[in-house]
């Protein structure tokens, strides 16, 4: 998988490959294609991540020069242009972590988490890594989800986990579903419950919220009717 995969035009792929994040662009495609993106999102990411990479190259900045000051400082000047799409400032943040990930660049020293979201969020990269024995894959898949999820639910106000209930579950499923592919969308609730399950046996809440993440198999046809009154069928069959 390359981006030849998603775009066709050679003018446009040669723009991929500029600046110094191009050589990684192909991986970073492959990643993508790998975690399910929907192709649209997919091109957008791809997208985002070019912009990234010609506009180090701008400011004669290397690939070893990415990192979170480098990204914060990016996504301001670049504000409107990234406006434009949802969801499309993930992108920087996921191609450091897949750098990362591979030893391309450098492991950053965590900064002292500032609130409870971040302590809690690096202490579930932990957890899954160290207690869970899990892939580096994992969390790297799993985080920028529950990222979300706490900064929707909370936003920059205090975190309280306490006050989380399966409504709130249900609701972060609908808002996003219908923007993944259907194994984007699985990974997505799979990290909810993982989440959830993952919070309850550090004790932060009580009840089995990762029980009350919906399954999004369900959610395809959700709004049609099961079947229709005769009064219904009398209307289609005289229309």
């Amino acid at each position: 998988m390359s981006t030849s995969s998603f775009f066709k035009f050679h003018g446009v792929i040669r723009r991929l490959h500029e600046g110094p994040l191009g050589v990684h662009i192909d991986a970073y495609a492959a990643l993508l294609q790998e975690q399910g993106y929907k192709r649209a999102s997919a091109c957008v990411h791809l997208q985002i991540v070019a912009d990234l990479s010609r506009w180090m190259q701008r400011r004669e900045l290397g690939v070893n020069d990415i990192g979170a000051e480098t990204l914060n400082r990016y996504l301001h000047c670049r504000r409107h242009y990234i406006g434009r799409y949802r969801g499309a400032s993930a992108a920087p943040y996921k191609i450091l972590g897949m750098l990362r990930d591979r030893g391309i660049v450098d492991q950053e020293i965590p900064p002292v988490a500032v609130d409870e979201s971040e302590r809690t969020e690096a202490d579930f990269k932990r957890y899954l890594l160290q207690e869970r024995g899990l892939s580096a894959a994992i969390p790297h898949v799993n985080l920028p989800i529950v990222h979300r999820f706490l900064w929707e639910r909370f936003g920059s106000g205090p975190t309280e986990f306490s006050a989380l209930c399966g409504t709130d579950l249900t609701k972060f499923v609908q808002r996003h579903v219908h923007e993944r592919s259907p194994r984007s969308a699985q990974h997505m609730v799979r990290a909810l419950r993982a989440f959830m399950r993952y919070l309850r046996y550090r004790g932060k809440i009580v009840g089995d919220l990762a029980a009350c993440v919906p399954t999004v198999a369900n959610w395809s046809f959700s709004t049609l009717p099961k079947f229709l009154q005769p009064g219904q069928v009398q209307q289609v069959l005289v229309h």
